[in-house]
């Protein structure tokens, strides 16, 4: 009777998910889920196709949100019971089920059970074990674990985990069947750089082991190793240069300089996904750099005599050479805070950073340190702007113009400036008979520019502008030339200069330090509407220009500036193509 029960429950079931009515569909396709965990149940629907309608549900890719989900619950309730293989599961189920989970912003209730299937899949059967792993992508499953406004269940992160590691076994097998088969150094060389990155015993604080929640040696070699090639990564041995050199390199540096080695994985390791540097793909491009830079590889060239004498001071002073440069290409990659897309740029900065540090001809592998210890990112910025001045481009008629144009507007800010600053108003230092009578006074311009106020707190006397007849600097000062100045150090003679107002008065001044001097005799002359002659004005001059120009050739730049302007083309023929804004 019972066993009756669940066979008609099974049928009308198995009918109403199949009704032409989504709200009738959707409460069936509920109640299977419920029901599914029953094995008297399960089993009356399985024997009735069951499976298979709900696998055609998810192939057609019509059902979704909460219809889908129930769906997927449903399917794996049943396929848990055991009573029907995996294997019989089909490529176009899988495809869609991976799907689900190659999506980068899915429901998180059909993320959840898409990766339960797909995990059920590959533990229950072999022949879907890798049909699995060519399906999903790694890089997608680590996404799911990156975004932060979704919950990450423990089971999630294990489904997640299973996956990553199955498709990174799928990853290591194929590069390493596909390498030769002849050359088992090629893939000692990998697993012994695996191992020295990732042994406990090279990781005693467990900082390796408790990075996220997938922080298994394998899932962090395989990204920290990732190479350029995904499908068939030994390629990127077989290009000469660098061909199995760059291998070479990199099991010389884990080698010998192991602390180095394991200090790079754990930097790259503790940053974010997208600031890691990819240390396999760094090294193979590294080292054909670096193969380029020293003609490695080339027929001797007897019109070149530039040579490094320090690969004449080691015994291995190649691989020297690219364990102190893959150093550099490290500490460059963190200082411009690169990300995958920055690869290029990167590695455009470090072959600089070389080939300046070579062209000082270092005698040793040691001044080669220090010659690349002084060309940081920031100071290679600082020399291209400066050599970008000095080019041919700027000594160009178009620039010259340019910077004729721009030389007025820069003055006149300069002149603002330093009026702004004598509005302000500065201290001046009395000069007495003695020395110890010395007193301060004050002095500020008005701040319509036409009187100059000064004297003690107390005190407001004040002279028109109107009335000054020139400035004088120097020893041309008349309190310069009393006795018991001509006494006064040099220092205080470069800081004089006087306002001569009146046949008989002048106001004299002894500035506290070069730069109110310069502030002071520049606004004076300004007030005047002579040319402000000063160090500090040549240099705010230079400067401003400088970025001025910088800034209006931005979009300019590598491209050639023409000596003539272009010529105007031939009036059209008709100017029917006008809008007619009537």
């Amino acid at each position: 009777m019972y066993l009756c029960m669940e066979a008609r429950a099974a049928r009308q079931l198995l009918d109403r998910i199949q009704s032409h009515s989504i709200d009738a569909r959707l409460e069936a396709l509920k109640e299977l889920a419920k029901l599914s965990a029953d094995p008297t149940f399960a089993t009356e629907f399985i024997n009735m196709e069951g499976i298979g309608t709900l696998a055609r549900l998810v192939e057609s890719g019509t059902h979704f949100g909460e219809m889908l989900a129930f769906t997927l619950t449903a399917f794996l309730e049943l396929m848990d019971h055991g009573i029907v293989s995996w294997d019989l599961i089909s490529i176009s189920f899988i495809k869609q089920i991976a799907g689900y989970v190659n999506q980068p912003m899915v429901d998180v209730s059909i993320l959840q059970r898409s990766l339960a299937i797909l995990e059920s899949m590959v533990l229950n059967s072999h022949s879907l074990y890798h049909r699995v792993a060519q399906e999903i992508t790694v890089g997608q499953l680590i996404g799911h674990l990156q975004v932060g406004n979704r919950p990450i269940k423990a089971e999630m992160a294990h489904q997640l985990y299973v996956l990553q590691v199955l498709t990174f076994n799928l990853l290591e097998e194929r590069m390493m069947t596909k390498m030769d088969p002849n050359d088992q150094a090629q893939r000692d060389i990998i697993f012994e750089l695996r191992r020295i990155a990732f042994d406990g015993e090279n990781d005693p604080t467990g900082f390796i082991k408790g990075k996220k929640l997938l922080s298994s040696a394998l899932m962090e070699f395989m990204f920290f190793f990732l190479l350029q090639n995904h499908v068939n990564p030994a390629l990127d041995f077989t290009h000469t240069p660098p061909g199995m050199l760059a291998l070479d390199n990199m099991l010389y540096l884990a080698k010998v300089h192991q602390d180095t080695y394991i200090r790079i994985v754990l930097e790259n390791s503790s940053r974010e996904d997208k600031h890691e540097c990819p240390f396999g793909r760094c090294a193979i491009e590294l080292t054909r750099m670096l193969c380029e830079i020293l003609q490695v590889g080339e027929l001797p060239n007897e019109g070149c005599n530039d040579y490094h004498p320090m690969f004449f001071t080691h015994d291995r002073a190649w691989e020297e050479f690219f364990c102190v440069c893959i150093q550099l290409l490290n500490k460059t990659w963190k200082e411009m805070r690169a990300t995958a897309e920055d690869f290029n740029k990167v590695m455009q900065v470090v072959r600089e950073q070389i080939t300046r540090a070579l062209a000082m001809k270092p005698s040793s592998i040691d001044q080669l340190k220090n010659k690349l210890r002084g060309l940081s990112y920031s100071e290679i910025l600082r020399l291209r702007q400066s050599e970008r001045m000095s080019q041919d481009d700027f000594q160009s008629p178009p620039i010259i113009e340019l910077r004729e144009r721009i030389q007025p507007e820069i003055l006149e800010l300069i002149k603002q400036q330093r009026l702004n600053r004598l509005c302000e108003g500065s201290c001046f230092r009395k000069l007495g008979n003695r020395r110890r009578q010395e007193k301060f006074w004050f002095c500020r311009l008005s701040l319509n520019h036409k009187v100059l106020h000064y004297g003690d707190l107390d005190e407001s006397p004040q002279v028109p502008v109107s009335d000054i007849k020139s400035v004088v600097t120097g020893k041309d000062c008349p309190h310069m030339k009393e006795k018991s100045a001509l006494k006064q150090n040099k220092e205080v003679l470069e800081l004089a200069f006087s306002v001569l107002y009146d046949p008989d008065e002048t106001l004299n001044f002894v500035a506290p330090n070069k730069y109110e001097y310069c502030i002071w005799t520049d606004g004076l002359c300004a007030l005047l509407g002579r040319e402000m002659g000063s160090d500090l004005t040549r240099s705010d001059l230079d400067t401003l220009i400088s970025m001025e120009m910088k800034l209006r050739l931005l979009d300019l730049e590598n491209i050639t500036i023409p000596e003539a302007p272009p010529p105007v083309p031939k009036e059209p023929s008709s100017y029917n193509f006008t809008y007619n804004y009537s």
